[in-house]
């Protein structure tokens, strides 16, 4: 790895330094962002039986806060709970707009590093390429300076290609789950209003 890495030169860092921060992101998300501990599929039944045995508690409310990013939701949804409907949608939609941010971490950063690793790739073949032509010359090329010039213009154009083609299919994974969660959610917070307005029955 060492001797790829002298061979490649000094742009290859910069590539190193894209592929770590993917992995980082990449393995982030696969832990968190999980249906399980974003949206449970059960936290709408859970919550409209306890709201018909309580209430709207203060309790209730504080537990949905600190829960998955869909209680988070809901408890902005129960804040509002005597309020008029349109009152309560506004506030569960404030508190998606946050919860789609939150959901979003880190996915403009990884989608950056997709698009930006070809051209890093590209900026170290270029670098290569002077180093080829500055191995010219009035005696003939030395072997030695083309052959390293050779080598950082190949390593780095597919070190670019190693790095991106995976990021993108990565944010684009990550992409399509963040939008069906969200998605998934509306249509919870739908339900909820609706259930607490008495226009639905409980599942």
């Amino acid at each position: 790895m060492l001797a790829i890495i002298e061979a490649a030169g000094w742009p290859i860092w910069l590539l190193i330094a894209a592929s770590v921060g993917a992995v980082t992101i990449i393995v982030y998300r696969l832990l968190w962002v999980r249906e399980s501990q974003v949206a449970p599929k059960d936290l709408l039944a859970r919550t409209v039986a306890e709201y018909r045995r309580g209430g709207a508690t203060p309790d209730l409310i504080q537990r949905l806060s600190q829960g998955p990013l869909l209680g988070r939701v809901f408890a902005a949804g129960l804040k509002h709970v005597g309020s008029p409907r349109e009152v309560m949608k506004e506030s569960i939609e404030d508190a998606g707009r946050e919860v789609a941010r939150e959901l979003d971490q880190f996915l403009t950063t990884l989608g950056s590093i997709a698009s930006m690793s070809p051209l890093l790739g590209l900026f170290g073949t270029v670098v290569g390429m002077i180093e080829i032509f500055g191995s010219q010359t009035g005696g003939g090329s030395s072997p030695a300076m083309l052959a390293h010039g050779i080598s950082v213009a190949l390593y780095n154009t597919a070190y670019g290609l190693i790095v991106a083609i995976p990021s993108m299919i990565f944010y684009r994974h990550f992409r399509a789950k963040a939008d069906a969660l969200l998605l998934e959610m509306e249509l919870q917070a739908i339900k909820l209003v609706e259930i607490i307005h008495g226009e639905r029955r409980g599942e």
